[in-house]
C-alpha cells in the first residue's frame, strides 16, 4: 500500500478536524434564536439537543448540516489522496474528533453521531444503511434516540467487517469510531441504567428545560 506524503497526511487530516469542529447546532440557534445552545437543554450542540429546544426544523437542519461535513470531510481526502485507505481512515476518525472536541468552541462539542453517518457513508455505504436501520428499529420501540446510537454503533464494526471487508486502516476506523461514540455518551448509558433518560419526541421542549 502506497502512502501519500507525510504532509498531505497531515493536511487531509487537519483539515478533516477542522470541518468536523464547525458547530452548525450552536451557530444555527445563535443566528435564529440568539441563544447560546450550550445553556439549553443538555447543553449539547448536536441535533438531537436543538431539536429538543429549538423545534424540529432546527434540529432537521442541523443533523443535515453535521451529516454533510462528515461526508464533504472525507470527500476531499479521497480527491486529495486517490482515495488512500490511510488518508480516509484518518480522517473519518479526525471529522468526528472535531466535531467532539471543537477548537471553534474550546474543545466542547457533540457526540458525533450524524458526523459518523456522513463520514462512513463515503467510506462503507452499506454497513451505514444497516447502522440507520438499527437505529431507526431501536428509537422506535425503545423511545430513546441515545440508546438507538449506542446499539448502531455496537453493531457497526461487525456490520463492516461482514459486509465490505474493508482495508484494515478503514476497519480499525470503523472500531475508532464506534468506540468514541460509545463514550461521549457514557452520560446517556448512565441515565438509561438509572431510568432518568428522555424519551424523543417530535414535539420540543421550552428553553432551559433539562434533555
Amino acid at each position: 500500500m502506497n502512502l501519500p506524503d507525510n504532509s498531505i497526511l497531515i493536511v487531509t487530516t487537519l483539515a478533516a478536524y477542522l470541518i468536523g469542529g464547525l458547530p452548525f447546532g450552536y451557530w444555527f440557534v445563535r443566528l435564529t434564536l440568539g441563544a447560546d445552545i450550550r445553556t439549553m437543554g443538555s447543553g449539547n450542540i448536536g441535533a438531537t439537543n436543538v431539536q429538543r429546544t429549538a423545534g424540529s426544523k432546527a434540529g432537521i437542519a442541523v443533523l443535515l448540516l453535521d451529516v454533510l461535513k462528515g461526508f464533504v470531510a472525507v470527500y476531499l481526502a479521497a480527491v486529495v489522496t486517490q482515495n488512500n485507505s490511510v488518508a480516509l481512515a484518518l480522517a473519518g476518525a479526525a471529522v468526528m474528533i472535531g466535531h467532539c472536541y471543537p477548537v471553534f468552541l474550546k474543545f466542547k462539542g457533540g457526540k458525533a453521531v450524524a458526523c459518523f453517518v456522513g463520514a462512513f457513508a463515503y467510506l462503507t455505504p452499506l454497513p451505514v444503511l444497516g447502522v440507520v436501520a438499527v437505529f431507526i428499529v431501536t428509537v422506535a420501540f425503545s423511545k430513546f434516540v441515545s440508546l438507538g446510537s449506542l446499539v448502531g454503533c455496537l453493531v457497526f464494526p461487525p456490520f463492516v467487517w461482514f459486509f465490505q471487508h474493508p482495508p484494515t486502516p478503514i476497519l480499525a476506523a470503523s472500531l475508532f469510531a464506534a468506540l468514541l461514540v460509545a463514550y461521549r455518551h457514557k452520560g446517556n448509558i448512565a441515565r438509561l441504567m438509572a431510568g432518568t433518560e428522555n424519551a424523543f419526541s417530535f414535539k420540543s421542549k421550552p428553553k432551559g428545560t433539562s434533555a
